[in-house]
């Protein structure tokens, strides 16, 4: 039988793992709730569906269990103050993280990123518990994409991609 994984050894090694930087968030009006979140990815596109990874400890993961829908706002390359304050690393919390940011309200009244290279706005499907978050499975009912790269994390640091 072999030893279990440590936590700190699993997070150092997903640390190496880059993922794309987005915001999840839902609500309305002022009582808009957000997350920066790189536990995202596609699950299908027949239907389309995104998968999306959030901590039951959260006011976020609370308020899309509540409301059954999300957005997925991807960053792009300059949004590194942005993910950090959806991070909770500026002090701001609910809505007052969305004074960062240019947000507008997409067709369903969910907070969309402006400058968001996609955002995808989402009916939640399923929910899964796993340890200590929520998955949330949404089906896809409106897709909006601007111009740009998007922002990537790994090993603790933003990083752009490069054309190889």
């Amino acid at each position: 039988m072999t030893a279990p994984i440590e936590a700190a050894a699993f997070r150092a090694a997903m640390s190496r793992f880059p993922g794309a930087v987005t915001i999840v968030t839902t609500g309305s009006g002022e009582n808009r709730r957000g997350i920066t979140a790189t536990a995202v990815c596609s699950v299908t596109a027949d239907p389309p569906s995104l998968l999306v990874c959030l901590n039951r400890k959260t006011g976020t993961c609370a308020a899309v269990a509540e409301s059954g829908a999300f957005a997925v706002n991807l960053l792009p390359g300059d949004g590194g103050p942005l993910a950090l304050a959806f991070a909770g690393a500026t002090g701001a919390t609910g809505e007052s993280k969305f004074a960062t940011g240019d947000w507008q309200a997409d067709e369903r009244g969910l907070p969309r990123l402006a400058s968001a290279v996609a955002s995808f706005s989402c009916e939640v499907t399923d929910e899964v518990q796993a340890g200590t978050h929520s998955l949330f499975i949404g089906r896809v009912l409106a897709v909006t994409t601007g111009e740009g790269a998007p922002l990537l994390y790994e090993q603790s640091r933003f990083h752009l991609l490069q054309p190889v």
